[in-house]
């Protein structure tokens, strides 16, 4: 039997997850070794380096297809967490946590410059940051968020929080789920509204 040659659907389908192994096997290699050769990428990924520069034929090429993928990754975890489901500070909590585990990739693509400057123009905001700041909107309603914290500040303190407990990971040498437990005490203990606070 002659096997007939793939579909160009096939193709496009193997390319992105090809694509896509590669992507995880940089954030895996060069979040732990940013200087990590590319060969070694390569291996991880169980693709020939020629492969790899198939698709990223330089550093750069790489580098920059990995804050788009960061970006995809924020979209994917946002989904997850089901931000229109249940109180607001319940899909906060989800949100915290899910953003929690892109630890590597948001910091290897963003770095804590980026992440210090947050997105602040319109333009510049994705599915993720307006479905943070309709949360939040929703929580004032439902009583549950704290009415003096903004959808602006709240997306602020997120990235703060989550760069902090990232960080404490590697400075306090703790497991992930501890570092986690903090931030997620600690983010959802700032925006959550409670009996006796002034709102």
């Amino acid at each position: 039997m002659v096997k007939s040659a793939p579909s160009s659907e096939e193709e496009t389908r193997t390319r992105a997850r090809t694509r896509r192994a590669i992507l995880d096997a940089a954030v895996q290699v060069l979040g732990d070794n940013p200087a990590a050769p590319l060969s070694q990428v390569a291996r991880t990924a169980g693709v020939a380096r020629s492969t790899l520069q198939r698709y990223f034929a330089e550093r750069t090429d790489l580098t920059e297809a990995l804050s788009e993928y960061a970006g995809e990754l924020i979209d994917e975890a946002c989904e997850r967490a089901r931000t229109t489901e249940g109180t607001a500070i319940e899909a906060f909590t989800r949100l915290v946590a899910e953003y929690f585990t892109l630890r590597k990739v948001i910091m290897l693509a963003f770095g804590s410059d980026d992440l210090a400057e947050g997105a602040t123009e319109e333009e510049e905001c994705g599915p993720a940051d307006l479905a943070l700041r309709a949360l939040i909107e929703r929580g004032h309603e439902d009583g549950t968020v704290d009415p003096r914290i903004g959808p602006l500040w709240a997306e602020q303190l997120l990235w703060a929080g989550l760069y902090a407990g990232w960080t404490y990971v590697g400075t306090a040498r703790v497991p992930a789920y501890e570092a986690l437990t903090l931030c997620l005490h600690s983010l959802v203990k700032a925006v959550e509204a409670r009996p006796g606070r002034d709102g």
